[in-house]
């Protein structure tokens, strides 16, 4: 069984192609599906993790090395990218390595924000979509389940997530450096999801004057406004209420952006040109790029933030060690586990053949007492027999070869037959 991880993420691919990558959470299961029956002759399982910072695919099965091609090739179809310029942005890991990179996914050590607990919430439901799907498979839910342990160990035993500074606190931040005082202005939150909640609890701690929510689901996004007091508003109704808005942070799951270039234009000109900070933290594009050369908008993405963000990295690099030793640990772990699960087919084999042979000798053994023969002499036909065919195949192979393979057989057989001082298979010792 082979593990395998294909993706693409932040640190090798601009929010550009991300965004064509993405897949929205409803997109998942039958992505899944979609997947899987491309490559089912390579691989049974498979699971997607998709996040503003990465898209990726693990799969598991006997030949998911030649999984890649066609993985690509199914990417490309989905995304509208050519699979020569994902290539140049993609990344795969195989076996321990794709658990490593599992792991450090987990824990936070690939994030563009050192540490950050969100991937793993994210995780679990990627690995809920493939229970759902049918895609996850013994193999996967070891892999994700021994993410999740290493990442918690991570996080209990040293200080990878001490001092860091998460893209709503940037955001904050940024708004600082904007505004006079954030207690005078007004904010517009798109979306309802949990970027959005940990945005709205950043900036509720500098009281602004107003929060409202804008929502595709009227009822999550009056949800999350009553936590902070805020107010909601119909999408349908931004692009009339968008001049209102000093600021606003934008993360939905949307394909498409919902706030264009005319409507950011239309609310300068009510504004009287007094400027608008803007946030886009989605992947794909909430806000139209073109936002960005507005001479009266403030516009940073996900990738303009990171620069930001990376500035508590030094507080935490004493911390990578340990964690990463963690990590060590449970690549081993697992990979222990592929190398028993390996030998599974085999150990199933043995346990057939020991079968067949205890019911051949069985059958003959009642035959034989049916015909009245001595119950002793049958019991030690019963024993030859079984001895005599559990034997076979050593004797047959240690009579066949010569020289050094001789020796190494005869040792293997030795460790296998004559394992002197073991104890008995009945748990008795040996004299």
């Amino acid at each position: 069984m082979t593990v395998l991880a294909l993706g693409l993420s932040h640190t090798t691919a601009p929010l550009t192609l991300r965004g064509r990558l993405a897949f929205a959470p409803e997109e998942l299961s039958p992505a899944l599906q979609t997947l899987r029956s491309r490559v089912e002759q390579l691989a049974s399982e498979a699971a997607i993790v998709s996040t503003c910072n990465r898209t990726e695919l693990y799969v598991a099965g006997p030949a998911a090395q030649e999984v890649v091609v066609p993985a690509l090739d199914w990417l490309a179809e989905h995304s509208g990218v050519q699979r020569p310029q994902l290539q140049q942005h993609s990344y795969v890991r195989e076996d321990r390595e794709a658990a490593r990179h599992a792991f450090r996914v987990a824990a936070g050590l690939d994030s563009m924000v050192l540490g950050e607990p969100q991937i793993l919430g994210q995780m679990k439901q990627a690995v809920r979509h493939a229970d759902e799907a049918g895609t996850l498979g013994t193999t996967l839910h070891q892999l994700f389940q021994r993410s999740f342990s290493v990442a918690k160990e991570v996080r209990t035993s040293t200080e990878i997530g001490a001092h860091s500074i998460s893209m709503a606190a940037a955001a904050v931040r940024l708004a600082s450096q904007l505004f006079e005082d954030l207690s005078d202005i007004h904010l517009l939150f798109v979306g309802a999801g949990e970027m959005i909640e940990l945005a709205a609890t950043h900036f509720a701690a500098r009281s602004p004057k107003s929060m409202t929510v804008a929502n595709r689901t009227l009822e999550r996004g009056e949800r999350l406004a009553a936590r902070f007091g805020a107010r909601t508003l119909r999408l349908a109704d931004l692009p009339s209420q968008l001049h209102t808005f000093d600021a606003v942070v934008s993360c939905t799951a949307s394909t498409l952006p919902l706030i264009g270039l005319g409507a950011v234009e239309r609310a300068l000109k009510a504004r009287r040109h007094r400027p608008m900070f803007m946030v886009d933290l989605a992947v794909p594009r909430d806000i139209e790029p073109e936002v960005a050369q507005l001479s009266d908008v403030y516009l940073y993405t996900v990738d303009d933030l990171s620069e930001l963000v990376q500035t508590g990295n030094e507080k935490r690099q004493a911390a990578v060690a340990q964690a990463e030793a963690i990590i060590d640990a449970g690549v081993l772990s697992f990979a222990h586990w592929l190398d028993q699960r390996a030998s599974v087919p085999l150990i199933q084999a043995l346990h057939r053949q020991a079968d067949d042979w205890a019911a051949t000798e069985l059958a003959r053994a009642r035959k034989q007492l049916a015909r009245g023969e001595a119950v002793d002499s049958v019991l030690e036909a019963l024993s030859r027999g079984l001895t005599h065919k559990m034997l076979h195949g050593a004797l047959a192979e240690l009579h066949a070869s010569d020289g050094a393979d001789r020796t190494a057989l005869a040792d293997t057989v030795e460790r296998l037959f004559l394992r002197r001082g073991s104890r008995s298979p009945d748990g008795g010792g040996r004299s």
